[in-house]
């Protein structure tokens, strides 16, 4: 049996996902699943609907790999809400705000250090 700094490092059993990273996946499953029916539905297909279904599918990627403990799916979902901040600043402070906000949260709850061990752990499984 691992003793318990060596599971802490990676080496032995795998560690549990934390419930910051479960819920974050699982939101941007969700949020780019619904955004990429509702203008696919709604709007008419042109090379911009193509480059908005793209990024929403970006967010489901990101979201199914963080759940998978992929380091490089933290980058992704902090650069496409990065994305988000700039977009909703042609459209109104309040949203440039809003995602503004959820950017500095997500960031925090994905890098702080229960989250970056966990992905580090996952790095050294594969």
């Amino acid at each position: 049996m691992p003793n318990p700094s060596e599971a802490s490092r990676g080496r032995g059993v795998s560690m549990k996902r934390p419930w910051a990273v479960t819920v974050l996946g699982l939101l941007f499953i969700v949020a780019g699943l619904v955004g990429l029916l509702y203008h696919v539905t709604q709007d008419p297909m042109n090379s911009e609907l193509a480059l908005v279904s793209l990024l929403r599918l970006l967010a489901v990627i990101g979201g199914a790999f963080l759940l998978l403990g992929r380091n490089w799916a933290r980058w992704l979902t902090v650069c496409w809400l990065a994305i988000h901040v700039l977009i909703s600043a042609f459209h109104s402070m309040e949203q440039m705000a809003a995602h503004a906000v959820l950017l500095v949260i997500v960031t925090y709850f994905l890098f702080k250090d229960r989250s970056a061990d966990y992905f580090r752990t996952a790095a050294s499984r594969s």
